[in-house]
């Protein structure tokens, strides 16, 4: 099994992921008394779906009854292209292709690798998809630590990086957490325009860029009190403080392509926003993550910033 394990991280590194880690199957009791308290003090927002499955959450075995070991694979979507203005920004993760499309052919492949390899496969892939405590499982299979941002933080890639979860009925040699490498450090907390980071590792969802230009449906309004500080979709302001983050940029050496922004736009332009129909809209954003806050919420987020700035003056 341990040959078959280095021969796993071998391809996953030649698919293009730059982490890869294993860890065993076990109950996530102790952590899941974290989560329900962050549900109960309303930090979800109005993501109702966190609030669903929490039972599969704890024991992943309701959702692979015979799973032996968790597989977690970062893949990274940092590259040295810079926002051009402080104008509707995009968050650098959404500058290319849909995440969802290129993990999940990715492990895939890397799935199909193995069953050549090992009779009887039983599995389930997961990029952001389930009901998975993704982040618990990148920290236990030493993928990295948990930054005070919330984000998992690998000391060569920093935290831009998408996960990935394979859960698998094979008995695999785990690999050893890391320690947390923040130390005293608080410069995210201490960026975040909104507090959203009201603790170290807990977001409240209600304060946060991201939540209110991706995640809240199109209708919901921004609360006035939400400076969006020129962000259309999404936020990377705790990302880009980060130390850890400025020290995998100036070590990049591979960069995917996949994740190079759309017509070189790292920021969306107000002549655009601003005569965008829902017919462009669709075209455009095909097999983005954008695609997501959908057209209404999108023009939402234009019209807060705009009116923001009118308020300013």
């Amino acid at each position: 099994m341990n040959n078959l394990k280095k021969e796993i991280k071998e391809y996953a590194y030649k698919l293009g992921f730059c982490e890869i880690g294993f860890t065993r199957y076990q109950k996530l009791s102790e952590e899941m008394k974290f989560y329900l308290q962050w549900l109960e003090n309303g930090y979800f927002a109005t993501m109702t779906y966190l609030e669903k499955n929490l039972d599969k959450r704890k024991d992943i075995r309701l959702i692979l009854e015979d799973v032996k070991t968790i597989i977690v694979v970062g893949y990274s979507y940092l590259n040295r292209y810079n926002h051009k203005s402080q104008q509707f920004k995009i968050s650098r993760y959404a500058w290319g292709e849909d995440y969802h499309y290129v993990l999940s052919d990715k492990l895939k492949q890397l799935i199909e690798f193995i069953r050549q390899r090992k009779d009887g496969l039983n599995y389930k892939i997961y990029v952001d998809t389930g009901p998975i405590l993704e982040k618990i499982w990148a920290v236990l299979a030493g993928i990295g630590w948990q930054g005070k941002n919330s984000l998992i933080i690998s000391k060569k890639y920093g935290s831009y990086f998408f996960l990935g979860i394979i859960l698998i009925n094979l008995d695999l040699e785990p690999d050893i957490p890391l320690k947390d490498f923040c130390g005293t450090c608080t410069k995210c907390i201490d960026a975040c325009p909104t507090k959203a980071i009201v603790q170290p590792k807990v977001i409240d969802s209600r304060k946060c860029i991201s939540y209110w230009t991706i995640e809240a449906k199109p209708d919901y309004i921004i609360p006035s009190s939400i400076e969006l500080n020129g962000w259309i979709f999404g936020c990377d302001i705790c990302q880009e403080v980060c130390p850890w983050n400025k020290k995998a940029l100036k070590a990049l050496t591979q960069e995917n392509v996949e994740f190079y922004p759309r017509n070189n736009e790292t920021n969306l332009s107000y002549e655009f926003l601003k005569n965008l129909n829902p017919e462009v809209f669709t075209d455009r954003f095909r097999k983005s993550p954008i695609k997501r806050v959908k057209f209404k919420g999108l023009i939402r987020n234009f019209n807060h910033i705009i009116k923001k700035q009118y308020e300013s003056k």
